[in-house]
């Protein structure tokens, strides 16, 4: 099962109590459905989960059922639910304050949204419905996608009044709404309901802060040795090319020390060499060979 499907699963498992709250989640779902028009109502939904919540959200909302369920027996095909009596169409119609002969194109009737957790319903009905959040091991990403391009606009501003920042764009005849930021998608999902999603991405996001730390410091540490291993062969080739019989005590002295402790560092070195100096001191004196030797 996919991050997005466990995400629904979670919010699925929400009670459906006010009547008010089944209505907006209701609401929120056709907005975001497949077809939502005056002849039809269908979703469709591979979430098993979803689907059996629709039976209850329109039986709470409308005391009406669909007139046709296919594909709920098959799991792992595509469950469609769809409404083409008059009557219920009607009934749908109404709670939302629409007139189904004369509506042409859908904006939010937000008088079904005045109250905060209807909004936030509303809202669990359109990720439910319409919406999806990629894995946060592969990146951050949450969208609501609708073909209504009033509602994604009205969607997009109530969701600036509650808080959040979203971005939207098009895509194929679809208006999305979206977010990049995991702060942003773990605060939508908490308020929608699904705190566990949330925390499975902020978890995610703090194990993969903790990778890239240790792989910083990995590649840092690997850095330096291959700086150790360079300087000291520049090193060790000068005092060859010089012979230690040539350098004067206190420069033998620590060319016999790093010919003997080629893979030292500095601090390592400095405490080898006797008597031991400071390791400001003995990088004079190897930077000293390095010169000697090049202008030898």
């Amino acid at each position: 099962m996919s991050f997005s499907s466990e995400a629904k699963v979670e919010l699925c498992r929400l009670p459906i109590n006010r009547i008010c709250c089944a209505a907006a989640e209701a609401y929120g779902a056709l907005l975001y459905c497949n077809t939502f028009s005056a002849k039809e109502i269908k979703i469709v939904t591979e979430n098993r989960a979803f689907a059996s919540r629709l039976i209850k959200l329109f039986n709470r909302a409308f005391e009406i059922e669909f007139d046709q369920i296919q594909g709920m027996e098959v799991l792992d095909g595509k469950a469609v639910l769809s409404i083409t009596s008059k009557d219920k169409l009607t009934v749908i119609f109404s709670a939302y304050g629409y007139d189904a002969d004369k509506i042409v194109a859908h904006h939010i009737n937000l008088g079904v949204l005045e109250e905060e957790h209807c909004r936030i319903a509303f809202l669990r009905g359109a990720f439910l419905s319409g919406g999806s959040v990629t894995a946060p091991e592969k990146r951050y990403h949450l969208e609501l996608v609708t073909d209504h391009f009033n509602v994604n606009g009205e969607v997009y501003s109530i969701l600036l009044e509650m808080g959040f920042s979203p971005r939207d764009t098009s895509r194929g005849g679809n208006y999305i709404i979206y977010f990049k930021s995991s702060e942003a998608i773990e605060d939508f999902l908490t308020m929608i309901g699904a705190p566990v999603s949330a925390m499975s991405i902020m978890s995610a996001k703090i194990e993969k802060e903790l990778r890239n730390s240790v792989n910083r410091r990995v590649n840092c540490d690997a850095a330096n040795v291959d700086k150790i291993v360079d300087a000291a062969q520049e090193q060790i080739d000068a005092i060859n090319k010089l012979g230690l019989e040539s350098l004067p005590e206190k420069l033998r002295t620590v060319a016999e020390a790093r010919l003997q402790h080629p893979e030292a560092s500095l601090r390592e070195l400095a405490g080898l060499v006797q008597p031991p100096v400071t390791k400001s001191c003995l990088n004079h004196r190897l930077r000293k060979l390095v010169s000697m030797a090049e202008n030898n």
